[in-house]
């Protein structure tokens, strides 16, 4: 599906995320006329977005008609969101939330509408290289559709038929680009702790991670693991580093208990 055929289109919660997707949309097709920005206290991007692309910028999504209905507010309000704002959701809206540990009962009950996919995109959505988990388990092939031509504007989309799924995403790739990030603080500190100076240890730190994920993006048919022994030679540097990264109690036990905890906090903003 085209983004021209889709619309009007109302964002509710112009942050950061909100902003990404809405401008992936108008880079990808989607009529300025047909999208409406819904925040209280927008900040100066938002205003600044709008301003530039001529798309309405209202403190709320009451009395626009909403054909498809974006949530990208924070958990600890949403409930009280969609309170004030289920007036707009009608017959004809689809309903898309991007907050994380939310279940679609919650929405379903809280905008009295089953036409809700629940999302979680992640924040390389800013520049087109987002990844973006989805489930909707009563909306139409139309639906999805529709839904799939919106959030493939900020990166790649995955679609599963399980909701649990959704949480374990949030605890991947959601929550996932804060550990690259925290990754390029590590691998900085201890090069600061070789000697190198502050901006030494962050140039070399960014440009090694940012080379090899272009690698990884380049070598698509190549396995990461097989990446990793390319680069390690038998008795070598790396795999003197690798001996230490891969033991019994090294990288491995520590994701996995991080990506655990992300997961069980995704759960308990559902149930909250």
């Amino acid at each position: 599906m085209n983004l021209s055929e889709i619309g009007p289109v109302a964002l509710v919660g112009a942050g950061k995320m909100g902003l990404a997707l809405a401008r992936g949309w108008i880079a990808g097709g989607l009529p300025p006329d047909r999208l409406v920005l819904c925040d209280p206290k927008p900040g100066e991007a938002a205003v600044q977005f709008a301003a530039e692309h001529g798309v309405r910028l209202l403190p709320s999504p009451l009395g626009v008609l909403t054909h498809v209905l974006v949530l990208a507010v924070k958990p600890q309000v949403i409930y009280d969101v969609m309170a004030e704002i289920r007036p707009v959701v009608g017959s004809y809206t689809l309903v898309l939330s991007i907050a994380a540990g939310i279940p679609l009962v919650g929405l379903s009950e809280g905008l009295q509408t089953e036409r809700v996919i629940r999302t979680m995109p992640n924040t390389p959505a800013q520049v087109g290289r987002g990844i973006t988990g989805a489930v909707g388990l009563a909306v139409s092939d139309e639906d999805r559709a529709v839904a799939n031509a919106l959030l493939s504007a900020a990166g790649q989309v995955m679609w599963f038929d399980d909701e649990r799924k959704i949480d374990a995403v949030t605890a991947v790739s959601g929550s996932g680009p804060a550990y690259v990030f925290y990754l390029v603080e590590a691998l900085a500190e201890a090069a600061r702790k070789q000697g190198f100076d502050d901006e030494q240890a962050m140039q070399l730190a960014r440009a090694t991670v940012t080379g090899a994920a272009a690698l990884l993006e380049a070598e698509k048919d190549t396995p990461a693991s097989q990446l990793r022994i390319n680069v390690t030679s038998p008795k070598g540097t790396t795999a003197a580093a690798l001996d230490v990264l891969m033991a019994p109690d090294g990288l491995q036990p520590l994701m996995d208990r991080a990506v655990d905890a992300a997961r069980r906090r995704s759960e308990e903003l559902g149930r909250a």
